[in-house]
């Protein structure tokens, strides 16, 4: 039984139908969302202009419309991933960390530790590209960011980690705070709104267990 993020994150979302967009770190291509099901949201080859991401302490900000979205990264270590299977190795996904679950609209950073997911080829001065893969209720959605790791970049250059949680799908009336510390982990950010964070994922022939942290 092969299991994927992809079904977890469908599981998770709730009913209302929401696109997104990656802010942080810059995406692959323009916003379009009709492109947003498919792999890396239309675009199907990495950019030269990689972003140099932290190997550790890094984040990731996302804006959506509505409320009731989860969301969480996979990663290729392949130099120009070009379908989904680059980002599986022998038929498991590369996934990074826990995956965040929002019943809030707006803007959220969300912590993002490649060093601490272990995943082979994820080293200093490696070029890899993380997915973004987003469960709003209507199925999910992607978006890719292509970057350039670095051991010795401990905060992104201008990039802050603040949250901003919208009352309505058009993103007024916002209230906004800021995370102490991207280095945090998602179940410590000490926000306003909550994350949940599943730290193992059990599969049986019974079907799939999840484990809060």
């Amino acid at each position: 039984m092969l299991f994927s993020l992809f079904a977890v994150l469908a599981f998770l979302s709730g009913l209302a139908s929401a696109h997104f967009r990656l802010l942080y770190p810059e995406p692959r291509g323009l916003y379009v969302a009709d492109e947003e099901p498919k792999f890396c949201g239309g675009y199907n080859n990495a950019v030269s202009n990689r972003t140099i991401f932290p190997l550790s302490g890094g984040f990731f900000t996302v804006n959506s419309g509505h409320g009731g979205w989860t969301a969480g990264v996979i990663i290729s270590t392949v130099q120009n991933p070009t379908s989904f299977d680059n980002f599986s190795v022998s038929g498991q996904q590369q996934i990074v960390g826990p995956y965040a679950k929002e019943e809030a609209a707006g803007t959220f950073c969300i912590p993002l530790n490649i060093s601490a997911a272990g995943i082979d080829g994820a080293t200093d001065g490696a070029n890899v590209t993380i997915q973004i893969v987003f469960a709003g209720g209507d199925g999910n959605l992607y978006q890719c960011a292509d970057l350039t790791l670095s051991s010795e970049l401990t905060a992104p250059p201008n990039a802050t980690c603040h949250n901003e949680t919208a009352t309505d799908h058009h993103g007024s009336e916002l209230s906004t705070s800021t995370a102490p510390s991207a280095s945090q982990t998602a179940g410590s950010l000490g926000l306003s709104h909550a994350f949940a964070g599943y730290s193992a994922i059990l599969l049986g022939l019974g079907g799939i267990t999840l484990l809060l942290l």
